[in-house]
């Protein structure tokens, strides 16, 4: 059985990752806990990828996943380009996964992702019960000799504390690369508060054929207590240090 501790490798999964500022920047602000502080124009990220064939993971086996969040102001990730994020909701479609988000308190359920490609015309769907809840569309082009690389630090609750990961990955992304679109499709369903606003702004963003992270297997605790979402007026972050 695997263990749900322990690090894990992807390899060449197909991702499409992105930011863009919220219809509803109150409604963001509200999903960030005590000792956490969101960006200032609310930022919002998505991750949708698919992992294709068990031989691209060191454990997980083949899966699809979508998380996202709010960018956090004063937590980065390790080099200081990327902003650590806090997860708000976490979708994928292996039990496996689902158990190591859960044993790092990520808000973790199961779900569907899919990524289709055609003609130069992408669109990633994410579903939960079957239900499609958030689509994107995108204009991509091939691959060159660029390569992105770096980390990402995620932020979870977790018996009461917050604690945070540090993800390292490595990237080839499309050129060219157009977000044309990207709908909620679940007014009802809590995600919608992460809605983009209209018109769609971007923050950044790529799509990636081969994109290769790892799980880390630790956790580093956040200095301060994890207050529950919407207590955030009058705090100031303390950040900790990232770990692996």
């Amino acid at each position: 059985m695997l263990d749900p501790v322990a690090p894990q490798l992807v390899v060449n999964s197909r991702s499409l990752y992105f930011s863009w500022l919220p219809a509803d920047p109150g409604a963001v602000a509200a999903l960030v806990p005590v000792g956490l502080r969101p960006r200032p124009d609310r930022q919002v990220f998505l991750n949708q990828y698919v992992v294709d064939d068990e031989t691209q993971t060191s454990g997980f086996g083949a899966y699809s996943l979508t998380y996202l969040g709010v960018s956090l102001s004063g937590v980065d990730a390790p080099g200081g380009i990327n902003p650590g994020g806090w997860w708000t909701h976490y979708v994928t479609s292996s039990p496996g996964v689902l158990a190591y988000a859960e044993a790092r308190g990520a808000p973790a359920s199961l779900g569907r992702t899919v990524i289709d490609v055609h003609r130069g015309a992408l669109v990633a769907e994410t579903e939960l019960d079957g239900v499609p809840v958030i689509r994107a569309r995108c204009r991509v082009g091939e691959t060159g000799h660029v390569v992105s690389s770096g980390h990402h630090r995620y932020f979870t609750r977790r018996h009461g504390k917050l604690v945070s990961s540090t993800y390292p990955y490595l990237a080839e992304p499309v050129t060219p690369f157009e977000i044309e679109s990207v709908e909620f499709l679940e007014p009802e369903h809590p995600v919608y508060a992460l809605r983009p606003a209209n018109p769609l702004v971007i923050s950044w963003g790529f799509y990636s054929p081969r994109a290769s992270f790892a799980y880390p297997g630790g956790l580093t605790t956040h200095h301060g207590e994890a207050g529950l979402p919407g207590e955030l007026v009058g705090v100031s972050p303390r950040t900790g240090a990232a770990g692996a």
